[in-house]
């Protein structure tokens, strides 16, 4: 079995090969069960999540396997691990011979999830976002932040970019490492200014508090949540649901984890039949993305088990060859 650490997964793994992988898979499908979602509870109130997210590859009416692999991510989120320095999310994937069942690698989870959950972010922007899209807005400077902009900016000619944080410093400290490499990063102080500037609003936090207010949004704009991945937490406010054309990475997981999907159904906000598509229907052509230039689309994603199986076997074949 191959170790493959997180270097090896960089050194593996581009941003368009990424994007361009997940459509293929998207489009072809596979098979992935319910994600196990569990809350582990600690005596002092705090508390941390284990996600169990199984898939394989399907088979076509002659039985043959297309792909052949079967794979599952053990993940823990734990907010409080900022305190002492450590990444919210931790994880690891194992990836199986789908006919034997022999395991084939053990790939560092936090990285493949930090590259599929970027590139998922990206495939639906090459869907939703304006062609001209230039101007890129990052809500929180996390572990995620890097990953995105290099993400958006693969798939879209994104000329300026802003980051903006609740603690000014790290949106500096992210600001700062994205122009080391190149990038035209500043931080951005005036969360309501930027989000009327931006083309984009790419937001990766696990805030229960609306960001996102959609009042500021100017017409044309992309908005991207990826944070949220309970029904209690909240990136967008209602307004945004309102003025935007919703979409979403599977229906299935959206509408029962995301809160920026489940909160707004609940309440009227977002009619049942509200998310024009997800990324199954829109790959395979089957629903429309952006149709005018001065639309508001909204994707949501919560992470799917196919991404990390797509990214799985990239990351299997490349270090392979």
């Amino acid at each position: 079995m191959r170790m493959i650490s997180a270097d090896d997964v960089d050194r593996a793994l581009t941003f368009p090969g990424l994007v361009e992988a997940l459509r293929a898979t998207f489009r072809a499908g596979v098979i992935q069960p319910v994600r196990h979602h569990h809350t582990i509870e600690r005596p002092d109130g705090s508390a941390s999540t284990l996600l169990l997210m199984p898939a394989w590859s399907d088979f076509n009416a002659a039985g043959t396997s297309l792909g052949g692999h079967v794979g599952i991510k053990v993940v823990t989120v734990s907010p409080d691990n900022n305190a002492v320095g450590k990444p919210a999310v931790m994880g690891l994937y194992l990836l199986l011979d789908g006919k034997t069942g022999e395991p084939q690698a053990l790939i560092d989870g936090q990285r493949l999830t930090q590259w599929r959950t970027a590139c998922a972010s990206a495939l639906a922007a090459t869907y939703l976002a304006r062609e001209d899209a230039s101007r890129l807005l990052v809500i929180g400077a996390g572990a995620l932040c890097p990953f995105l902009t290099r993400a958006h900016s693969a798939v879209r000619p994104i000329r300026e970019i802003r980051i903006w944080n609740r603690t000014a410093a790290n949106a500096e400290k992210a600001a700062d490492a994205l122009s080391r490499d190149g990038l035209p990063a500043t931080a951005a102080t005036d969360l309501d200014a930027a989000l009327g500037w931006a083309d984009i609003v790419s937001s990766a936090t696990i805030s229960t508090d609306p960001l996102v207010a959609g009042a500021k949004l100017r017409p044309g704009t992309h908005v991207d949540l990826v944070g949220g991945f309970t029904p209690s937490m909240r990136e967008a406010d209602d307004e945004t649901i309102r003025r935007a054309r919703v979409y979403v990475d599977t229906r299935a997981g959206a509408t029962k984890e995301a809160g920026d999907i489940v909160q707004p159904l609940a309440s009227g906000v977002l009619a049942a039949d509200g998310v024009v598509a997800d990324l199954f229907e829109l790959t395979r052509g089957e629903k429309a993305g952006r149709g005018a230039a001065d639309e508001i689309t909204l994707f949501k994603s919560v992470g799917a088990a196919l991404e990390d199986l797509a990214a799985g076997i990239a990351v299997f074949r490349a270090t392979a060859a």
